[in-house]
């Protein structure tokens, strides 16, 4: 099965994301910069949603282009990871609304711990279906950095529970900051001669 109906669903739903949280923001009624003040807890969590949802499509995309086809185990890993982003924008709105309080900031970091696990095993799945030797696998290795990003997610929502949240959105920030630019493991991989002959065997 080829990979290309599977981009192009992602693509959509990850774009309609985006759109509805913008959506979420409500415009103020007053006419001065005081009046927007209300609605700064919003936008400053779409803000981190935003950038989110940026770095699970530019990764997406990266991992997808070493890729050869799908299987159905793949198509069910890829529904289950867009099932978890979908709630971002729901999770969102109410860690804005609510000013990060500390219940909201923790289901925040549930979906994204969700998230988290839900890409990784959809990067196993994938590996398994193109082989040990694939440029996936040598690229993405143990998965050692997706593994400490789960481990931050679950320490920021002890954090957030029981101590204080705003400390737990700092770790959100730091793992964001983390997975910011593109994964460069799979981009060193397709530009090395080597993996291309390795990826085509």
């Amino acid at each position: 099965m080829t990979k290309s109906r599977l981009e192009a669903f992602s693509d959509g739903v990850i774009a309609i994301l985006i759109t509805i949280m913008v959506l979420e923001m409500k415009v103020p009624h007053g006419t001065d910069f005081a009046s927007l003040r209300p609605i700064l807890p919003v936008f400053l969590s779409y803000i981190l949603s935003f950038i989110y949802i940026g770095i699970y499509w530019n990764n997406h995309h990266h991992m997808f282009q070493v890729v050869r086809h799908v299987r159905g185990p793949v198509l069910w890993a890829n529904l289950h990871l867009l099932f978890w982003l979908s709630l971002i924008p729901f999770v969102t709105g109410w860690m804005g609304e609510n000013h990060f309080q500390p219940q909201p900031v923790a289901l925040y970091g549930v979906v994204l711990f969700c998230s988290g696990g839900a890409y990784f095993v959809l990067a196993m799945l994938l590996i398994r279906a193109q082989g040990e030797n694939s440029t996936l696998k040598k690229a993405l290795g143990s998965g050692t950095k997706e593994k400490i990003s789960m481990v931050s997610y679950a320490i920021a929502i002890g954090i957030a529970l029981f101590a204080n949240s705003w400390v737990a959105c700092a770790i959100y920030v730091a793992v964001a900051l983390v997975w910011l630019v593109p994964d460069t493991r799979i981009e060193r991989r397709i530009e090395n001669p080597e993996t291309k002959n390795a990826a085509s065997e």
